[in-house]
């Protein structure tokens, strides 16, 4: 039995395929001790004394990172260089704001310590590593007790043997990270970060999975990267800093993958879940960055390029020192949660305002598996509504407007803003709340057409099962592209390769069945930023370099191209998860008449099933608001999709 997990900020969502069958299951989170949800899932699905192989999405390091609990970090680097991760970019949020509030550096004065292995820009000895200097790093160590260790030296990329010793002189049974290995790259400063981060929320990582395993009588446990590809549990602590985008890079998989199935690879996404919301753009292939930044870090490494927002199915409304209504970013997560939970939650939510105005139905939420206390959403709502002085239904409608605009702008991020018109896409909901805002977010986008996938409540648990193992290798070797000798660049190419291969044969994937995708980071010579080409012949390079930055840019220069990074990809086969085909015939899918509003039950409904709006279709793990204008036909594997009329 394989076995998808997405552990989430309110839920965490189970998808189970036991051989040609999917199961679905959603449990409320525990965010003290994660693993406690994921066990009483696997209890609750009956599968506790099956022999499973998991694959598991992890918050752990996010909410490490986001809430400033990681462990107590030494950052090592050059003599000189102490405050490289105080100063940064040197750059400021507000720029014309004489009093900035002040910014608290990433790791404190006491606990950044200086040394030698200095080299220069051309991999020349600066200043050498010596004993003595060992020796000193040793003693520091041992006075500052620290829980985990990063080591970025300048241009260790280039040579990494200083690193090396750096890492076998220090005590055993520390964490250690090096930044030849966690990222090599230029850019000292990224790459700094990233190396740090990886130690900061490593430990907290290594522990977490080290419980999963010893409570899980798993075959394997694979975690998903926040690449797309999963990682071996036992490999993935060492890799902490990949696994920030854990679960939405599940999500991404999975929408990918129904996509296919239903006959669309051009979607615009939005995963709303209970605390957040992820938007991104597919085409055809789940897109990647190396300029993410969470929690105003820039992560270097690759991750799936999406644009996340707070605003979610928990998220809290009030009304502001001005008296305005605002709606996030905080959010009543899985404890006390909404106040129609019944958890003690007192605060009006989104959620609160959707059963307000007839689109949750307490005795239907997740499947009757969870009942919902209507009152209490009304007194939480009518709390906003006295302050305001307008009616309960009134003050419902405001909060979700409100949501939805925030939605609606981060969509707008991902598409507009980088020249794309969103009428070419279909856009995709999902997450356990995304549904029931679908057809507002495509009317503010002027969209025509929407799907809502099948399992799209536990999507990003499906895309555990979709994903392949893998590994993003890059190494930076710069100069002008034509002028570098190509030897230089197979040499480095080949030694990635082999690190890849080597390492995704460990995890059982067969020799032959290893993909390899070759990339670039090109420039302009003068630019800064770069963008990433496949690499193939020479003269094809430098052709979809100019068209692709005459595609992001509205223009192409006549001046010489510069390599900066090669990249590849290294991944097994691809795992195709099918689902099965609806049947036709006469349909029980209608449940009941509320007013003008007809309600749906989705595991009752057949192909070609068609379902005009105002209408509510529930099922087990989410639900969906068909508005008025809006129709929906049910397809062979029971995605929904919406046109509007």
């Amino acid at each position: 039995m394989l076995l998808g997990v997405d552990t989430g900020g309110t839920f965490t969502d189970f998808v189970l395929l036991d051989g040609e069958r999917l199961r679905v299951h959603k449990v409320l989170s525990t965010p003290d001790a994660p693993e406690k949800a994921i066990l009483q899932g696997i209890e609750e699905l009956g599968v506790a004394d099956e022999t499973l192989r998991v694959v598991h999405g992890s918050t752990v390091a996010t909410n490490a990172l986001l809430e400033g609990k990681g462990v107590r970090t030494l950052f090592i680097t050059n003599r000189g260089f102490k405050d490289l991760l105080t100063i940064g970019r040197q750059a400021r949020k507000e720029l014309y704001n004489l009093t900035p509030e002040p910014v608290i550096p990433p790791v404190s004065e006491q606990l950044c310590i200086e040394t030698g292995g200095r080299l220069s820009a051309k991999g020349e000895q600066l200043d050498p590593l010596t004993e003595e200097d060992l020796e000193t790093i040793c003693t520091q160590v041992e006075q500052l007790s620290p829980d985990a260790i990063a080591v970025n030296l300048l241009f260790s990329f280039l040579d990494d043997r200083a690193e090396k010793a750096i890492e076998a002189a220090l005590p055993k049974g520390l964490f250690v990270s090096r930044s030849s290995l966690v990222l090599p790259e230029y850019k000292e400063y990224e790459r700094g970060i990233a190396t740090w981060l990886n130690s900061y929320v490593g430990p907290l990582v290594k522990g977490y999975l080290a419980r999963l395993c010893d409570g899980v009588d798993a075959e394997s446990l694979s975690v998903m990267q926040s690449s797309g590809g999963t990682i071996k549990a036992d490999q993935a602590g060492q890799q902490a800093v990949n696994m920030l985008l854990s679960g939405p890079a599940g999500g991404l998989v999975g929408a990918l993958r129904v996509g296919e199935l239903a006959g669309y690879n051009r979607l615009l996404t939005f995963d709303m879940g209970g605390t957040s919301t992820d938007v991104a753009l597919l085409d055809a292939a789940v897109p990647l960055t190396n300029e993410g930044n969470i929690a105003g870090y820039p992560v270097a490494v690759p991750m799936v390029d999406m644009h996340t927002i707070g605003a979610g199915g928990g998220s809290i409304a009030k009304i502001d020192d001005g008296g305005l209504l605002c709606v996030g970013p905080e959010s009543a997560g899985a404890s006390p949660g909404p106040a129609c939970y019944g958890q003690g939650g007192k605060k009006a939510t989104v959620t609160d305002a959707n059963v307000v105005l007839g689109r949750l139905f307490p005795e239907n939420f997740l499947g009757g598996g969870m009942a919902l206390d209507k009152k209490a959403a009304y007194d939480a709502v009518g709390g906003v509504a006295d302050e305001l002085g307008y009616s309960v239904k009134e003050a419902a409608e405001g909060i979700i407007e409100i949501a939805n605009e925030h939605m609606a702008r981060a969509l707008r991020v991902i598409s507009i803003q980088r020249g794309v018109d969103p009428g070419q896409f279909r856009l995709a909901s999902f997450g356990g709340a995304g549904g029931l805002h679908v057809c507002a977010l495509a009317e503010a986008l002027e969209m025509s057409s929407a799907i809502v996938p099948v399992h799209g409540g536990v999507l990003s648990a499906f895309g555990m099962l979709a994903a392949p193992r893998s590994r993003q290798l890059s190494h930076t070797l710069t100069g002008l592209l034509e002028g570098i000798e190509p030897a230089k660049i197979e040499s480095l190419y080949a030694k990635m390769e082999q690190e890849g291969r080597a390492a995704l044969m460990a995890e059982g994937v067969d020799e032959e069945g290893v993909r390899l995708e070759r990339a670039m980071d090109l420039r302009y010579l003068g630019q800064s930023y770069t963008l990433k080409v496949l690499a193939e012949s020479l003269e094809q390079i430098q052709l979809t370099f100019h068209e692709l930055h005459r595609s992001r840019y509205g223009h192409s220069l006549e001046l010489p191209i510069e390599l900066v990074n090669l990249r590849l990809a290294v991944s097994g086969e691809m795992p195709q998860p099918k689902l099965a085909k609806l049947k036709e015939g006469k349909s029980t899918s209608l449940v009941a008449t509320e007013g003008q509003q007809a309600v749906y039950s989705r595991g009752g409904m057949l192909f070609g099933e068609r379902v005009k709006g105002p209408a509510i279709i529930t099922e087990k793990v989410a639900t969906t608001y068909i508005a008025p204008g809006w129709e929906c036909e049910v397809d062979i594997v029971g995605n929904l999709l919406l046109e509007y009329s």
